[in-house]
């Protein structure tokens, strides 16, 4: 598509979250590329130049809104990840459940619904939303997550210790349920202190209560650095400071700090549930079965997981070297964008 015309190609990307990570990060990096290669994006889903709209995930308050811009014409294409499942097993208050509940609800309705295409975040995504809501036949395609291969690089600033291994963990908020995950890493952390000669360090990214820190800090002996919410410019930095990656979010459909860190010659380690196998494959990374039902939250194999981890510890340039090449054939931003065009225009 030649500049002309792509300069009148106007997209509603919709709706607008805040925050660092998920879907926010996901709208900043996919408008900024659209700007760059010359289209126009709104967030007005009346605007009468608006030719498709990409619905991130869903919105109740949208639903009266997208339903008008698709009579007139407009494509809906909607990009799911997974649902909320977590309040399922006990964790959080009423108030925390019924807003999961309506939640999936509203994300139900607009597949079924509303949307005229679907982009599923991983292949995960699709089986999970296909066992649990049914198939519907509509357009649909898998497409990962991406980031700029350019700024998320190996070579670059890092500060990543020689004295010590550092294990990182980056989540954008570990609550509403999902302390589990810290627990799990705080679990690796004190089981390889016990195995290696060498300190290990637990490095947290993200927003985490001060009633969560205090209590691990009372609770565990672990040297845990919270580094809190950071800029997502800091991030590849923080990644090239690392030894290697814990993803601590369970069944997780496409987590982007998986594909920061790839990106960044960073090897993942986790528990083998989710879109993990797909994303970091066999070479990028080691992953361990659960060991129990994830779903349920029964107790993990931390054991398995220290052996993983030992193994990326052990053989580092290895497993950059792989985990830079998984992300240069799976997450380039700029592939990610052309697929995204193929189901908007």
């Amino acid at each position: 598509m030649d500049e002309p015309t792509r300069a009148a190609v106007t997209f509603g990307v919709l709706p607008c979250p805040t925050g660092v990570g998920g879907p926010a990060s996901f709208r900043r990096r996919f408008v900024s590329h659209l700007g760059q290669n010359g289209y126009r994006v709104v967030d007005n889903p009346h605007n009468p130049r608006c030719t498709a709209i990409l619905l991130i995930g869903g919105s109740a308050r949208l639903i009266p809104e997208i339903w008008r811009a698709r009579r007139r014409g407009v494509r809906i294409v909607q990009r799911l990840n997974g649902m909320n499942w977590m309040h399922r097993q006990g964790q959080g208050s009423l108030r925390y459940y019924l807003r999961a509940e309506f939640n999936n609800w509203v994300l139900r309705v607009t597949r079924k619904r509303l949307a005229d295409r679907i982009i599923y975040q991983s292949r995960f995504a699709r089986g999970w939303w296909d066992r649990s809501a049914g198939v519907v036949q509509k357009p649909s395609r898998v497409i990962y997550n991406a980031v700029d291969l350019k700024r998320y690089y190996p070579e670059g600033e890092h500060r990543r210790p020689t004295d010590h291994y550092r294990l990182l963990v980056v989540e954008g908020h570990i609550g509403g349920g999902y302390e589990h995950g810290l627990a799990h890493a705080v679990a690796l952390a004190q089981r390889l202190n016990r195995q290696l000669v060498q300190p290990v360090e637990l490095m947290v990214v993200g927003e985490v209560s001060k009633s969560l820190r205090s209590y691990w800090k009372e609770n565990s002996d672990v040297w845990i650095t919270w580094r809190g919410v950071v800029e997502a410019e800091l991030i590849p930095e923080i990644n090239r400071s690392a030894h290697l990656l814990f993803s601590a979010d369970l069944n997780a459909a496409c987590p982007n700090s998986v594909i920061e860190a790839l990106s960044c010659g960073l090897p993942v380690t986790g528990f083998a549930t989710g879109a993990l196998p797909e994303l970091v494959g066999d070479h990028a990374g080691q992953l361990v079965a659960y060991g129990g039902d994830p779903w349920t939250l029964e107790q993990p194999n931390i054991d398995g997981l220290a052996g993983a981890a030992r193994t990326l510890l052990a053989e580092q340039s290895h497993y950059r070297l792989s985990a830079r090449r998984r992300a240069e054939a799976l997450f380039d931003l700029n592939f990610m964008v052309e697929e995204y065009l193929k189901m908007l225009l």
